[in-house]
């Protein structure tokens, strides 16, 4: 199972990369979402945790673009933000995230984030 990590802070990418790896999974990383974009086009991953607040292009508009890709819109994606705000978690459903993960998460957290979303294969 392919995960992407799209998130602007090189600490948080390194961790989440080092978490899933020990979980069994692939890892694809991006720090913006630009190059989240390309990178879901060419690997299409099976599921992508996406933080909020980046330069460029934010979280909400990453996935909306995601989802509004019918090729990409079964492909759950669970936000990343240190902010633990109802408006937050509201605005990334209508964009159509499945899930919101605060930061800094655990191991446990994020593993069980991706447990609970993975597509029934």
């Amino acid at each position: 199972m392919k995960v992407l990590v799209i998130d602007d802070s090189n600490t948080i990418r390194r961790s989440a990369e080092i978490f899933l790896k020990q979980g069994g999974y692939q890892v694809l990383l991006a720090e913006d979402g630009f190059d989240a974009l390309s990178k879901v086009n060419d690997h299409a991953p099976d599921l992508v945790f996406c933080d909020i607040l980046m330069p460029r292009l934010d979280g909400y508009q990453t996935c909306a673009i995601i989802k509004r890709n019918p090729k990409f819109s079964a492909v759950p994606v669970i936000m990343l933000s240190s902010k633990d705000g109802l408006f937050d978690k509201a605005r990334g459903r209508m964009v159509g995230s499945e899930a919101y993960l605060t930061k800094p998460f655990t191991k446990d957290q994020l593993l069980q984030a991706v447990e609970q979303h993975r597509r029934s294969e």
